[in-house]
């Protein structure tokens, strides 16, 4: 092994020994195992895979999307955040790269008669004030023997495309969101429409008792109540109105407009029914979800850091050079080779005493790892809990609908009955009224959990990583 080589090594092995201990702390690699199914028959293939453009067949729906795909404000903050981060990563690459700098200087300057060099430059016959001028090139590189710079740029990299990941999961994030205010929106309608109808029946109820009040057939008591309760759904519209205005803007603002009404087809409630959806593995979701993959990332990065704080500890190795041309006489300046001057050095440097800053800031990097560790896992635990807890809403809300359809039937006979019934005096008004009561809050209960089977379609889709693929 040569002198050179033998040296090279000592001074690795020197440096590798000087650094600190992490205090206990010790970095670790993630939990990357998922379960091998989300608790059933998993789907051949993932509804992630789709664009929104299949899976939302609705053509208003399908407009409001590409609106806010062009218009959202958070998704032109992110973009800035990504121009951000290209730049941060563009100007690492720069720092282990040799530096160039042209260099030009003008200046006088006088020395004191009683120094050597006032001695030398009285005999030699020159001005007490010296002119100085120059120009040339300067150069400095430090050389990335340990990997340090290129350790952070390579960080600056990962953090870029973590922030495109990022702007991905933004836009799952506004797709869904548009997408449930839109089931909401129709299912304000339809809820509308519902009362409005059983308000007229209301109505035409109430005079159907007051005649029999006139006719002395029932007391005072009962037109009141029936009055009470035509009263109570007549506000109840009104609020129902609220929420429907408060929908639309929500929608409005997501797509970056001012508040205007909403294009939908709200009859076609009642008549969709929810697409079946296929899960696929609990694995695609490291693929599929941009704040996985984000996560991911973000870890990558953190242990560049680590590596990039540790190198701090070893000799840095820099280059510095210098050439040009310099006289005190501007006409002399440019003689060669006379005014040429150059200078090249090079040095070694290490730290050896008061080590606390970079100490502390190599045990930080290592907590910071460690804390991307743990967000990665807690964010793939949530991702898989998501999902789960998704595909069981969408399950038990089927079943719950079909009960709840043939509720509304029933009771939708048992309104006629009950006012057969009432007319030929063989129930009383309070039967009348409840059985009215019951047969509207199940129309509303219906129409309720068909709105959450879209909702809980729409979250699965954002829970297994759908949304942010393009169309091809």
């Amino acid at each position: 092994m040569s002198s050179s080589r033998l040296i090279a090594l000592c001074v690795a092995l020197a440096a590798t020994s000087c650094v600190p201990a992490l205090e206990g702390n010790p970095p670790r690699e993630p939990r990357r195992d998922v379960p091998g199914s989300f608790g059933g028959a998993p789907g051949a293939t993932s509804v992630a895979q789709q664009t929104w453009s299949e899976l939302f067949a609705s053509p208003e729906l399908q407009e409001l999307i590409a609106t806010a795909l062009r218009n959202n404000q958070e998704l032109d903050l992110r973009l800035q955040e990504i121009i951000i981060a290209r730049n941060e990563a563009y100007a690492r690459t720069g720092e282990y790269l040799p530096r160039v700098e042209g260099v030009a200087a003008i200046g006088v300057e006088k020395v004191g008669e009683h120094t050597s060099q006032g001695v030398g430059d009285e005999q030699a016959g020159l001005a007490k004030n010296l002119g100085e001028f120059s120009f040339g090139l300067r150069a400095s590189w430090e050389l990335d023997v340990w990997s340090k710079l290129r350790s952070a740029a390579k960080a600056a990299d990962l953090r870029y495309l973590e922030s495109i990941e990022a702007r991905n999961f933004v836009v799952t994030q506004i797709i869904a969101e548009i997408a449930r205010s839109y089931f909401e929106l129709m299912a304000i309608d339809n809820e509308l429409e519902i009362l409005a109808r059983n308000i007229e029946l209301q109505g035409n109820a109430l005079e159907v008792v007051r005649l029999q009040w006139q006719a002395a057939k029932v007391t005072e008591l009962a037109v009141q109540r029936f009055e009470a309760e035509l009263l109570k759904n007549q506000s109840k519209r009104y609020g129902l109105e609220q929420e429907r205005v408060q929908t639309e803007n929500r929608i409005n603002f997501l797509v970056g407009r001012y508040p205007q009404p909403v294009r939908r087809t709200s009859s076609e409630l009642r008549r969709l029914s929810p697409r079946a959806i296929g899960a696929g593995l609990p694995s695609d979701l490291l693929t599929n979800r941009p704040d996985v993959r984000a996560a991911e990332l973000a870890l990558a990065a953190a242990k560049l850091d680590v590596a990039s704080a540790k190198a701090a500890f070893y000799p840095s190795l820099t280059i510095d050079a210098e050439l040009g041309y310099q006289a005190f006489n501007p006409v002399h300046l440019v003689a060669t080779p006379a005014s040429l001057a150059y200078r090249v050095a090079g040095g070694l440097v290490a730290p050896l005493i008061n080590r606390r800053a970079i100490t502390a800031q190599y045990r930080t990097a290592n907590a910071l790892q460690l804390q991307a560790v743990v967000r990665y896992e807690q964010t793939v635990l949530q991702a898989f809990t998501e999902v789960v807890n998704q595909l069981a809403m969408i399950e038990n809300l089927r079943r719950s609908y079909e009960i709840q359809q043939q509720q509304v039937d029933k009771l939708a006979r048992a309104v006629e009955t009950s006012n057969l019934l009432f007319q030929s005096a063989r129930a009383d008004y309070m039967e009348v009224l409840l059985t009215r009561r019951e047969s509207l809050e199940a129309e509303m209960e219906l129409i309720e959990t068909k709105k959450q089977q879209f909702l809980a379609v729409v979250n699965v889709y954002q829970a297994l990583g759908g949304g942010w693929r393009r169309s091809p």
